[in-house]
């Protein structure tokens, strides 16, 4: 009887300290760190939710401009992609740290041209992808790209 009522006090115990035991609330971040976007837009360049990046779209915006890369879109594209390497970098994650990519076109018929420069920025296994064709983009872009990046690896350690 007594090991019985020992059992059920830990029991309470337990039950009474599980909001304590629970996951604190996660940390978040909002970040702009200057390399690409003008730090004044009505948006945050990414937010940081713990270990997991969530970067705002890219277009193929000139860094430290608002005028997108000239010669189409294989150039907008490269343009963005190099700006979602940069801005990943700038806060300690890699192109091997994402995980989802959104990819939006303004003629999806170019699907196959993007594809091309996006297979020079990822390798297998590469991220999870899904790609629409927009009625329009911001600044009159032909692509524009989002990203999810989660950190891999130990605290610390390089990705």
């Amino acid at each position: 009887m007594h090991r019985i009522l020992w059992t059920l006090a830990a029991s309470v115990c337990l039950v009474a300290a599980a909001p304590a035991l629970a996951d604190s609330p996660p940390t978040v971040q909002f970040l702009n760190s200057g390399r690409v976007l003008p730090t004044n837009l009505p948006f945050s360049e990414a937010v940081r939710v713990d270990d997991t990046l969530y970067l705002s779209g890219q277009i193929g915006l000139v860094p430290g401009t608002m005028k997108l890369a000239s010669g189409g879109l294989e150039t907008e594209a490269r343009q963005a992609l190099e700006n979602i390497k940069a801005s990943l970098e700038a806060h300690g994650y890699s192109m091997r740290d994402v995980i989802k990519c959104t990819v939006m076109l303004a003629d999806i018929s170019e699907w196959a041209v993007f594809n091309e420069v996006y297979k020079a920025y990822f390798t297998a296994p590469y991220p999870a992808r899904s790609a629409l064709g927009a009625n329009g983009l911001a600044l009159g872009a032909r692509v524009e790209v989002e990203c999810v990046a989660v950190a891999r690896g130990t605290p610390g350690e390089t990705r």
